[in-house]
């Protein structure tokens, strides 16, 4: 395939179409990006060359042009000198260079248009390939999003998971067993007539024992206040 013919696939292609059509899009972008840059590297140095053959056949162009101005002269001499035939031999000397003047010209016409094919060329493939450097950016990123979703599925559904999660439910299994062995274990222990009766006994002995201490701290009390004035009188 040759170089135009390759750039213009790239140049005219779509790259949407390409990536739906490709098994692993990220590495298809990957490669019309290599083939982009490969071909806009040849592009240009396409374009130096016309360039530099441009300029040699510009140059080649003045010396013509100097060789047909050298023939004129040379004719306008033999002419003062009268000689016609001479003349006529410059004359027709010019008219060669002239011929190859138009010649080199019209290839400078061709050089120029080439150059300016190149130009545009190298225009249109740089424009697709920051298309294709975005669309290879954008799929990067989206590649790593997805395949960070395709592992997090693929943990939920793990089934080890899934066995960890049958164990916390065995555990808690046993767990109400034994919390119902111990509820288990205090029914039926209520407390009998007996015991019921013996407890208010024994409240109302510390009732009891309660009211006496205090009439014992009373009693302490007014004979403190009752002493100091028995020793007044005594005096």
């Amino acid at each position: 395939m040759g170089i135009f013919s390759r750039l213009t696939d790239i140049v005219n292609s779509n790259i949407n179409s390409i990536l739906d059509r490709a098994e692993d899009p990220e590495k298809i972008i990957r490669m019309v990006i290599q083939e982009m840059e490969d071909t806009l590297v040849e592009v240009r140095s396409s374009a130096a060359k016309s360039i530099a053959d441009q300029k040699d056949v510009e140059r080649r162009l003045k010396k013509l042009d100097k060789a047909q101005a050298d023939w004129e002269k040379k004719a306008e001499l033999a002419i003062s000198k009268g000689r016609d035939d001479l003349a006529k031999g410059a004359l027709i000397e010019k008219a060669k260079v002239a011929d190859m003047a138009a010649h080199l010209q019209e290839e400078v016409t061709q050089l120029a248009e080439a150059l300016t094919r190149n130009e545009e060329d190298v225009v249109k493939l740089e424009g697709k390939l920051r298309e294709a450097r975005a669309k290879k950016a954008t799929l990067q990123a989206r590649h790593k999003t997805a395949s960070a979703q395709v592992r997090v599925k693929k943990n939920l559904h793990d089934g080890r998971i899934q066995d960890a999660f049958d164990r916390f439910d065995k555990v808690d299994a046993r767990l109400d067993r034994i919390e119902a062995e111990a509820e288990a274990m205090d029914l039926g222990k209520t407390q009998t007539l007996a015991e019921e009766i013996a407890g208010l006994e024994a409240d109302d002995d510390i009732e009891k024992e309660l009211e006496a201490l205090k009439a014992k701290a009373s009693s302490g009390a007014n004979d403190n206040k009752a002493a100091p004035k028995k020793k007044a009188a005594s005096k």
